[in-house]
């Protein structure tokens, strides 16, 4: 066993400089070296009560595939990660960590808390870099499975399943298969080839993908039971943009930073090639505080924008993105106007974007969100010049399945209703986990419903 390595500060990972990345789309963090991951590893204790895996949704064996890390037996590192996990490279580099593993790390009482998130990718990198035979597809038992939607929630529960024998499809509305991981992920945070390169391990498993295939509209619920499938998982996320119903948001220059991001990340409009250019604006507003906010901010910065802002309703204390990502989009350049309200969108004759017109806001007490409530200032209006608004303020489920969905029933705000935490909706025969029941979360949560969903078709399908 290495000698355990005491350092209170977590090995820092390499990146692009700020003044350069902001300019292109490759990725930001670099990743580890070999040495500087096994030093990393070597910070860990191996506590035998392991909390850190009590703050994972998907249950990773974490002091498990650290301690191979550690031992430079890379391979068996990413077989321990396997083990609980169809996703390690996404992971590594889009989960919270810092809120979930990391917060209950014991090296975090006293300094930081272990990368565990780096060493995840650093691992699954390098299974990618140092090839190896694709996963062979388990003998077949029988049954069919249906999966809605190729995102984060769908792609766990395709493997979970494939991996006992299920013969799965999985039903892609979009042409290609991802769902949030390519249309609204940028490029600098995760590249496209490493989200691809874990569906082929998913398809070399036996699971069969079929994109341009809306459900409710191509086919319906009731129709994928007619074919044979025993049981569906919908996972088919929450891509319905909220607005804030506020004068001038039908201007032209005016996007859902779902739109923006899906032209800019799926359609690859910040190639001077692309077929689906997007506007290339030079000043732009951002209105929200959480990734997807961060995200259209440095997609607009590197689509050519001199100035991009940030504004947000409250303070940076309340601020819900990650803090790497504020911190990545400060170093940036982006400006985070705080404590500011949009009141309305201003335009010109054309009917063109020229400017917000805003209000000042200071922090009352806890709403019901749990955040102090923001209260405008009267009299503090200001107007802020720019040519394009991008509006990230939330999204919510597409009720196109729900309406097509005798039995299937849905929160007033568009959820799926579950019957409990294993993902059973109010139709027999039918689960649903991620974004489509609670609304735009983080992608490891969609994993975790995904995997417990998974786990009850088996037992529903097997008890049957």
């Amino acid at each position: 066993m290495a000698k355990a390595n005491m350092d209170p500060v977590k090995c820092p990972m390499p990146a692009q400089d700020p003044t350069v990345r902001n300019r292109n789309f490759n990725e930001v963090a670099l990743g580890y070296t070999q040495e500087m991951a096994v030093g990393e590893a070597t910070r860990c204790l191996q506590c035998k009560n392991k909390p850190c895996v009590a703050g994972c949704p998907v249950m990773i064996d974490i002091p498990g595939f650290i301690a191979k890390v550690a031992e430079e037996d890379f391979a068996g590192a990413f077989d321990v990660l396997s083990e609980q996990t169809s996703l390690p490279a996404v992971c590594g580099r889009v989960c919270p960590q810092e809120v979930q593993c990391e917060a209950l790390c014991v090296r975090g009482k006293k300094g930081d808390p272990v990368g565990i998130g780096r060493l995840e990718r650093f691992v699954a990198d390098w299974k990618m870099e140092n090839g190896g035979e694709l996963p062979a597809p388990p003998p077949s038992n029988g049954h069919k499975v249906a999966i809605v939607g190729a995102g984060p929630a769908g792609l766990t529960a395709a493997g979970e399943l494939a991996k006992k024998g299920y013969a799965v499809t999985i039903f892609e509305a979009l042409h290609k298969p991802g769902g949030v991981l390519v249309y609204g992920i940028p490029e600098f945070r995760l590249p496209k080839a490493i989200v691809y390169r874990e569906i082929d391990n998913l398809k070399a498993l036996g699971v069969q993908v079929e994109t341009n295939m809306v459900i409710g509209r191509v086919l319906s619920i009731d129709e994928l039971f007619e074919q044979g499938f025993e049981a569906v998982f919908v996972g088919s996320g929450a891509g319905l943009p909220q607005f804030m119903k506020i004068p001038g948001e039908n201007l032209k220059g005016v996007f859902s930073a779902n739109e923006f991001l899906t032209r800019v990340n799926l359609m690859g409009a910040w190639k001077d090639c692309s077929k689906t250019p997007i506007m290339r604006a030079k000043r732009v507003a951002v209105v929200g505080g959480g990734n997807v906010a961060m995200d259209a901010a440095r997609c607009a910065k590197r689509l050519g924008a001199e100035e991009v802002t940030i504004v947000y309703r409250r303070s940076m204390e309340e601020l819900p993105a990650r803090a790497e990502e504020v911190e990545h989009a400060e170093e940036e350049g982006i400006i985070f106007n705080l404590l500011t309200n949009p009141k309305e969108v201003l335009g010109d004759e054309n009917g063109n974007v020229i400017g917000m017109r805003c209000v000042r806001c200071e922090l009352g007490e806890p709403d019901a969100s749990g955040r102090r409530r923001p209260i405008e200032i009267e009299g503090s209006d200001f107007v802020i010049d720019i040519d394009a608004m991008i509006m990230s303020i939330g999204t919510s489920p597409n009720p196109l399945i729900r309406s097509t969905t005798p039995g299937l029933e849905a929160q007033t705000w568009g959820g799926l209703i579950t019957k409990d935490d294993n993902g059973e909706t109010t139709r027999q025969g039918v689960w649903a986990g991620g974004d489509a029941v609670s609304g735009a979360a983080t992608v490891i949560l969609a994993m975790g419903a995904g995997k417990l969903a998974a786990a009850d078709i088996d037992r529903y399908i097997q008890e049957k």
